[in-house]
């Protein structure tokens, strides 16, 4: 490629005002000395042309090997828009929300399932965008082996792709830039060096206690995580309520599930109604209930609608399919009448999940398989998780998730909740084990914190509540940003 085509280029976009110098916010929440605006290339069809020259360009220099290409929404989606009109290439768009009918997509296109598609983006700092985009694509069936960007900040981008398996080919570099525009003297030296210094200075790749593969373990497991809450509600194979629950907790920003395990039905009422709004779910133990009646079902229900959350019925069904049939939907408690939400052990095998689902599918109820346990010698760990995770991919219909210490599955559609949670790490004397919100929400990439006695034993039940919501939603972001902090 022509440096003097580059060096043009940069001076083009700062005279369009699409290289700015100042102090702004990024995606990423980190505050910059210098932002790149390509959403004014709109504006400007001659520089957008060659823009989209320039990185078709490169794409032919690499010998880039592609079924169909993908502009990041939105700014790249134009430039991709040219180079595939032009080159007549197959083109894919990835929607931000997916349509409420007819086919709800996340991708719309044409193509075959294994395909490979190139990802087009403008600007690139942590890479998280290129990511999200990859993710949505990985679910729908592609595969994705590059990507091509415009203007790499130099702040990580690179290295972060590489360690997903993604190869990043960048057109502009920032030190090119700069360095272009200073010999321009468009800028001065002292502000040269201030953003060279702001960019060494926040990297948001971090190669430290690496593994073999040159990532930390850490630091891989948060590379690892799944789009956000939002957007993980409107993939195509989500399962309507765990949607539901995702929408509730992006809306709420609220990960935090509250375990209720009071055994007076006014005490839990009386929680339910206070701690509503906090949390995304409540999770009830209803034969600990020393006064159970129909009507406390009824007025359950009634503050679930009021405070938007979704209730749990912690009752871990362990029996046959036919036993369990009837211990959901009859005997004294009918839980399939009022719980959005079961649990259940893998130990019978798959015929506990068939009999469950004859009554809850219908209802539109899910089902949580216990994959791990927070109880000191646990034996559900190893080779039991992983037949829990088969059986849960083989009943997608009706399991919408697991209860587990950290995550096991990388399908964004399953929902992780992890118990035994407090703000102060440790035990009790019958077993039970405590970890923080912090370490299972950013370092172990569950999605539910089930929290219990650190909110029931507290002086102030609701101020104990928002602790744990803002701490779990805290964590949650962190993760999410996958930048060190």
């Amino acid at each position: 490629m022509d440096n003097d085509s580059i060096d043009s280029l940069i001076l083009k976009l700062h005279d369009v005002d699409a290289v700015k110098f100042g102090e702004y916010k990024l995606k990423t929440g980190m505050m910059t000395p210098i932002y790149i605006d390509l959403r004014v290339l709109v504006s400007h069809p001659a520089l957008m042309n060659q823009v989209s020259s320039l990185i078709y360009q490169r794409v032919q220099e690499e010998g880039l090997q592609f079924d169909n290409v993908c502009g990041v929404p939105y700014t790249a989606l134009p430039l991709a828009t040219i180079i595939c009109s032009r080159n007549e290439l197959p083109m894919l768009i990835r929607r931000k929300e997916a349509k409420d009918y007819g086919t709800k997509r996340l991708v719309e296109g044409s193509f075959q399932e294994g395909d490979t598609c190139l990802i087009i983006e403008d600007t690139v700092t942590s890479g998280t965008s290129i990511l999200e985009t990859a993710e949505v694509l990985y679910a729908g069936g592609l595969k994705v082996t590059d990507a091509v960007v415009l203007m790499d900040r130099e702040q990580g981008g690179v290295a972060m792709l590489a360690s997903q398996g993604i190869k990043l080919h960048p057109i502009i570099s920032m030190f090119k830039l700069l360095n272009v525009l200073l010999a321009a003297e468009r800028i001065d030296a002292q502000t040269a060096q201030s953003v060279r210094k702001f960019i060494l200075d926040n990297n948001t790749f971090s190669s430290k206690k690496e593994n073999g593969n040159g990532v930390s373990a850490t630091k891989k497991q948060r590379l690892e995580t799944e789009l956000s809450y939002g957007d993980r509600a409107k993939l195509p194979d989500v399962h309507p309520l765990a949607s539901k629950l995702l929408k509730i907790m992006e809306e709420k920003e609220s990960n935090l599930c509250v375990s209720a395990d009071v055994t007076s039905s006014e005490e839990l009422l009386k929680l339910a109604d206070s701690l509503g709004p906090k949390m995304c779910m409540l999770k009830t133990h209803v034969d600990i209930l020393k006064d159970y009646t129909e009507a406390f079902n009824q007025k359950l229900q009634a503050l679930a609608e009021k405070h938007n959350f979704l209730i749990f019925e912690d009752r871990k069904f362990a029996d046959i399919g036919n036993t369990v049939k009837h211990q959901y939907e009859g005997g004294l408690y009918q839980i399939s009448s009022w719980s959005h939400i079961v649990n259940a052990h893998a130990v019978p095998g798959p015929g506990v999940v068939k009999g469950l689902s004859a009554v809850g599918k219908p209802m539109g109820r899910g089902c949580l398989l216990i994959g791990e346990m927070s109880s000191q010698g646990s034996l559900a760990t190893g080779e039991y998780t992983k037949a829990v995770l088969k059986m849960a991919e083989e009943h997608t219909d009706f399991v919408i998730g697991f209860i587990c210490g950290s995550k096991i599955s990388k399908r964004p559609e399953f929902i992780h909740m992890t118990p035994g949670v407090q703000i102060q790490a440790g035990g009790d004397v019958l077993g039970q084990q405590y970890t923080t919100p912090e370490d299972v929400l950013f370092n172990k990439g569950s999605d539910v914190i089930i929290v219990g006695r650190g909110i029931l034993e507290a002086p102030d039940r609701l101020k104990a509540a928002e602790s744990y919501r803002k701490s779990g939603w805290e964590a949650y972001t962190r993760r999410l940003s996958k930048t060190d902090q």
